[in-house]
C-alpha cells in the first residue's frame, strides 16, 4: 500500500530515471520495469492512483478502466468498491492492446460489467481529438502543484487546443473532499476484505507452538505478516466502522463520494474528457515521505476523484519537468465506458509532444 513502494515486504523499487527516488505506488514495481525496458508491459492495480501515479513518476502509460470493466478475480482485495486492475506501457497503443486483451465480462467477478468492451485499440491507432469537448478541472490545479509540473500541463492544456479540440475550464467542487473521502472508505475496506488473513484458514501462520490460544495466534500472525503502512489502514478502518462512529465517518464519507460522482455527471454533460495534472510532483525522494503519512497521502490528490466514482482515467507522458527533468504525467478522465476517449486523446498527446522515452523506445508491440 501507498505511493512509494516503500511498504512492500521485498523493500522498495526504484525509478529507472533516479535510483534514489521512488518509482510511485503501488504498483511501482510494474511500472519500474516497463520504464526500464524489463518488460514490454506490465498489470497494476489502481485503488486510488496505483496505476496512473508509478506511470507519471517514471514517464509511462497507466490505465484505470472503468470500474468493472477488467475483472479482479484473482487479486488480493485492498477496497472492493475501488480496486480496478489495468494496463502499464510505454505507449498507448501498447496499453490499449493489454487494456484490451484483458478487458470483458467474467461472471467469478460480481462487479464485472456485462458489456461490449469499448474499442480502446482504434481510439489509440486513429488519435483523434478534434471537435472533442475538454474540461480543466479548476480545483485539480494550483496550490500543491510543483511549478515545473503546472509548466508541462498548461503546454498540454495549449497543445490539445491546436490539435483541434475545446477547452474551458469545469469546477467540480467537491473534488477537494476526495482526499479525506477516500481516507475513510478505503481504510474500512481494507479492514473487512485482509480479517481474512487471521492464520486460521490459509497464508501465513505464526506462534503457533501447542500452548498458544487462537487470538494468540491470530495476533502474532497478523502482527508478523502485516507491515506498518497496512496496519495503520486496518486500524483506520476498523476505528471508522465501529459502533458510535460509523455515520459519523464511513456514512459521511460515502456521502461525500455520492456528491463527487454528482461532479462528474454534471461535468461530463458539457464535456467529453476533463484533464488535470496526474500527480502534483515528481517523483520524490525514498525516504522523503516515509516518517510523513499526510504527505504521502497527498500524492494521490488529484487520481483520486476517479477511484470514488468508478470512471475510467490514464496517465500520459506530457514531459519533463524543467526543475530536475523528471517525468510529468497528464491525467485524462472519461464517462463510465467511454474509456476509448481517453485513448484517442492520450495517443494524440503522444504523437505531439516529446515522449520522454522517445529516443529508447522499441517499436510498439503489435
Amino acid at each position: 500500500m501507498g505511493s512509494s513502494t516503500e511498504n512492500s515486504a521485498f523493500g522498495p523499487s526504484r525509478n529507472p530515471w533516479d535510483l534514489d527516488r521512488i518509482p510511485g505506488g503501488s504498483s511501482g514495481g510494474s511500472a519500474a520495469a516497463v520504464a526500464a525496458f524489463e518488460a514490454p508491459i506490465a498489470i497494476g492495480t489502481d485503488t486510488g492512483g496505483s496505476i496512473r501515479q508509478p506511470a507519471a513518476v517514471t514517464g509511462i502509460v497507466g490505465a484505470k478502466p472503468t470500474y468493472g470493466g477488467v475483472s479482479r478475480y484473482g487479486l488480493v482485495a485492498f477496497s472492493s468498491s475501488l480496486d480496478q486492475a489495468g494496463p502499464l506501457a510505454r505507449t498507448t497503443f501498447d496499453a490499449a492492446l493489454l487494456h484490451a486483451a484483458i478487458a470483458g465480462h467474467d461472471p467469478r467477478d460480481s462487479t464485472s460489467i456485462d458489456a461490449p468492451v469499448p474499442d480502446v485499440v482504434e481510439a489509440a491507432r486513429r488519435a483523434d481529438i478534434s471537435g472533442l469537448r475538454i474540461g480543466v478541472v479548476r480545483e485539480l490545479d494550483g496550490e500543491g502543484y510543483d511549478p515545473g509540473v503546472r509548466a508541462r500541463y498548461h503546454e498540454a492544456i495549449a497543445l490539445l487546443e491546436r490539435l483541434g479540440a475545446r477547452l474551458g475550464e469545469v469546477s467540480c467542487p467537491h473534488f477537494d473532499y476526495a482526499l479525506p473521502a477516500y481516507y475513510l472508505i478505503a481504510p474500512s475496506e481494507c479492514s473487512s476484505n485482509l480479517a481474512r488473513f487471521d492464520a486460521m484458514r490459509y497464508g501465513l501462520r505464526v506462534g503457533d507452538d501447542g500452548a498458544a490460544s487462537t487470538e494468540e495466534v491470530m495476533a502474532a500472525t497478523r502482527a508478523t505478516g502485516f507491515g506498518a503502512e497496512v496496519k495503520r489502514r486496518v486500524m483506520l478502518g476498523t476505528y471508522a466502522l465501529s459502533a458510535g462512529y460509523y455515520d459519523a465517518y464511513y456514512g459521511q464519507a460515502q456521502k461525500v463520494r455520492t456528491l463527487i460522482c454528482r461532479d462528474f455527471e454534471a461535468a461530463f454533460t458539457s464535456f467529453d474528457l476533463l484533464i488535470s495534472p496526474t500527480t502534483p510532483t515528481t517523483a520524490f525522494r525514498i525516504g522523503e515521505r516515509v516518517d510523513d503519512p499526510l504527505k504521502m497521502y497527498l500524492a494521490d490528490l488529484a487520481t483520486i476523484p476517479a477511484n470514488l466514482a468508478g470512471t475510467p482515467a490514464m496517465s500520459v507522458p506530457c514531459g519533463r519537468s524543467p526543475d530536475d527533468g523528471l517525468p510529468v504525467g497528464l491525467q485524462v478522465m472519461a464517462p463510465t465506458m467511454r474509456d476509448d476517449r481517453m485513448y484517442a486523446l492520450a495517443a494524440a498527446v503522444e504523437a505531439a509532444t516529446d515522449h520522454p522515452l522517445a529516443d529508447d523506445a522499441p517499436e510498439p508491440i503489435r
